[in-house]
Parts: C-alpha cells; structure tokens; sequence
C-alpha cells in the first residue's frame, strides 16, 4: 500500500501512546504511592505467568533512553500519562515533590527536543488509598479527582498545550469493576454502574477544570471503541450485536456529549438512575476540543440467552478462522474507518483524533534486529482506512501508535508486545523494530512508502 504523510495534511499530528504505570516502574520510589495495580499484580494468578511492573522499562529511572529514541525516530509528539499515586501518594494532598519534579523534568526534556507532550490525566492506575474508600465506587471520587486535576493544570499548564482526560473509561469500569480482571478486581453490576456514573461525571469534571485553568488548551479525552457486528442476518442476533455496540460504544460517549445514556437500547442502563443526583444531567456533559477513539479490532456477536444483561456472547476470531493478533483480536484494518464514519456522524462531535492503534506479535530479536512485517503491514492497512474516512470528509486529524516500546500490558503481562521498539526486559536493551524503521521513514519521508 502506498502512502505519504503528506496525504493526510500538513496539519496532521503524528505520535506514540503510552501510559505511566505500563512502562515506569519504580513502583515505590521517591514517596510515590501505592496504586490498585500495584496491589492487583502482587496477588496470585490474576496477571499472565506472575508477572508485575515494579521495574517494567525502567522509564522513570531513565527515561532519557526513550526520549532519545523518539528523537531517532521523528517522532513529533508523545502522548503519556501522569501518575496519580507519584503525584499524590494517598489520592489527595499533600504533593510527592518528587514526583512532580519527575514529571517537570520529563516535560522540559520533550520541549528541548522539539517534541511535543500529551498528557493524559488518568490511565488506570488510581491510587489504592482511595480504592480502600470505595474507588470509582465512591461518588466522592469526582471530588478527589476534580482536585488532581486542577493541581496538575496548574503546575504543568504553562509547558502542556495537549490534554486528554480520560483513557478508556468503559474499560477500567468493565473489566476492573464489573468482570474483576483488571484491577482493582471487583466483580457485579451494581459495582459497574456506580464506576460508570462516576467516571462520567469525572471525565466533565476534569474537562471543565482544565478549561477553566488553561483556557486556551487543547482538550480531550479517549475511549476504546470496537467495531461490532452481528454474526448472522437473523433478527436476535442483530439485536445481541446493537446491545454490544450500546454497552461499549456508546455508553460513556453519549452522556458526555449531552445525549445522556442510551438506556433504550441496553435497558439494564436505567439502574443508573439509582445513583444519580439532580443536576448529574448536565454536569454529565462537556464540549471536549477533540475526541481520542482507540481502535484496534472488531468483534462478532451472536444471541446468547444465558448471558445475563446483554444477552450477547462474542464469537472470537480463532473460532471464526480469520487472522488475529497475540492478545486474539481479529486484524481487520476496515474496523478504523467503520468506526471514524460512526462516530463523526454524531451532531455534535468535534474533531477526532486515533489516540491508539497497533497490534502485538510474537517478536524476536535476530542479529539486533526485529522483523515484524505483519506490524508494519497492520499499521500501514489502518492508516488506508483512516485516509479513505478522511478523504470522505471525517474529521480526523491525528494518529498515534500503541506503543513506543514493549511494556506491560495489563493481564497479559510481558507475553503481549505492542511496541515498535523491542525491550529486553532482563536487561532493558532496547532494538528498534522493522516497524519503527517504516514510521520513522514515514514521518520523514517526501516520497510514498
């Protein structure tokens, strides 16, 4: 496939994703804080072959090491996110020093290379202290994290232009809340609906407090959004598939953009309705600068009677025989422009950004290089199908790979690698893939590659 960056247009903002507690380690270093993932790795069985991000790549020991391979690789922008716990240590003041400082130095170390930082507010890891008081259970939490929030617009404001609230909140909410196998590990629909409610009105909480103290930032927040479709043409089926598409993308999109929840084609979202106040309506919603979808793959659905609530049962891609990637997600590169058109096709949508989109293979490192066609080949069929939403008239105006290097990835440990740069996680060696060649290439590149 042929592409040149400058199809997308010269305005066009290119990057990698990363988060705080995936790649810093230092999990109790310089007063920084415990966080629920902290606590879920150190129990058995819940992360793949026992493994924990206690020293994970090493970031915020050196984080010089991949600042200069970001520079290496003409990466203009780099999107990662702060952690709460390094910034308070029990959820709420008083300040780490420390882990200010960290952050002060990581951001002046970005701006001195010419690149630009992307901060996101919150990426999973909440701080355990307030787990112990309910967490995202606890209506109290849009407070705590109301003050987060501020603190860090106010010390960071003056360097940070880009800002992203929220990652994936139906993700936190679903797998650590109502399934239990993300962290903090809690199981039930009421624990869900409760999270859900909470993150909403914290995601507008937290844009409004951004806007407020930085009025002329940039503003946004991301959600993990799923291409869904019914496994057949039989009516129960298209239902099951409508329900899915409800519960994962629309859910947390629809309130904050003032719709309010789409309780009329997922019912069991009217329970909502027991834990909200007068007023939640409106301060459910908030007029984001841009919206970060996170598109990786697509899922079919068929009819299950047995399961309770949605009534919905996904069909995996290995079942299906279709190709697919380590973590078993389909790789169907059209998910990315089904899900652009979809979700520009809101009323009040502002513009969109890909805030993340890779895949993970079984890489090895073979003569200090790694040849990962099938990630090159992956990236380059997304980025097709975003240019064919774009040039149809989407709003869509950036795109960032997940990850720059190889990190922990939740429950699956360090078997799932994402990075277009390989980790040796014995030693923190670090060999550019073939994929961070192509990017690199891409980005610098006059002529089509």
């Amino acid at each position: 496939m042929d592409l040149n960056r400058s199809d997308f247009g010269q305005d066009f903002v290119w990057g990698v994703s990363t988060a705080a507690f995936q790649t810093e380690g230092a999990h109790d270093l310089d007063g920084k804080g415990l966080s629920i993932w902290d606590v879920f790795t150190d129990a058995k069985g819940r992360v793949k072959n026992g493994h924990h991000a206690k020293t994970a790549c090493d970031f915020y020991q050196n984080p010089e090491r991949d600042l200069n391979l970001l520079q290496q690789l003409n990466i203009p922008n780099f999107r990662f996110s702060l952690s709460w716990p390094r910034i308070f240590a029990n959820g709420t003041r008083p300040v780490n020093l420390k882990g200010i400082a960290f952050y002060d130095r990581l951001i002046d170390s970005l701006l001195e290379k010419g690149i630009s930082p992307w901060v996101t507010l919150y990426h999973w890891d909440l701080p355990h202290a307030l787990e112990l008081k309910g967490g995202w259970t606890n209506r109290d939490i849009v407070d705590w994290f109301s003050e987060y929030a501020a603190f860090c617009a106010r010390h960071f404001g003056d360097r940070v232009h880009d800002w992203m609230v929220m990652n994936e909140p139906s993700v936190f909410t679903g797998a650590g809340y109502f399934l239990g196998v993300h962290a903090p590990g809690r199981r039930g629909l009421p624990n869900f609906l409760k999270a859900m409610h909470h993150a909403v009105l914290a995601t507008a909480s937290g844009g409004k407090i951004l806007k407020s103290e930085l009025p002329h930032a940039h503003i946004g927040t991301t959600f993990s959004c799923t291409h869904i479709t019914p496994n057949s043409n039989k009516k129960s089926d298209i239902s099951a598939a409508k329900r899915v598409d409800t519960l994962l993308n629309r859910s947390f999109i629809e309130p904050l953009l003032g719709l309010g929840y789409p309780t009329d084609d997922l019912p069991v979202l009217r329970k909502i309705r027991q834990y909200r106040k007068p007023g939640d309506e409106e301060a459910m919603a908030f007029d984001f600068d841009f919206i970060g979808l996170q598109c990786y793959t697509r899922e079919m659905v068929k009819s299950s009677v047995f399961t309770p609530y949605v009534r919905a049962k996904i069909i995996g891609a290995a079942k299906r025989g279709v190709p697919f990637t380590e973590m078993g997600w389909e790789i169907y590169p059209e998910s990315m422009y089904e899900l652009l058109k979809r979700f520009s096709s809101y009323a009040n949508m502002p513009k969109i950004l890909v805030t993340e989109n890779g895949a993970a293979f079984r890489d090895t490192v073979s003569h200090e290089k790694v040849h990962d066609e099938r990630r090159t080949d992956y990236i380059k069929r997304h980025l097709g199908e975003l240019l064919r939403a774009k040039s149809e008239g989407v709003n869509v105006d950036g795109y960032f790979v997940w990850t720059l290097t190889d990190n922990f990835e939740w429950a699956e440990g360090y078997d799932a690698r994402f990075g277009l740069v390989h980790v040796d996680f014995e030693n923190q060696q670090r060999t550019i893939k073939d994929s961070g060649k192509w990017y690199s290439d891409f980005l610098s590149a006059k002529d089509s590659l």
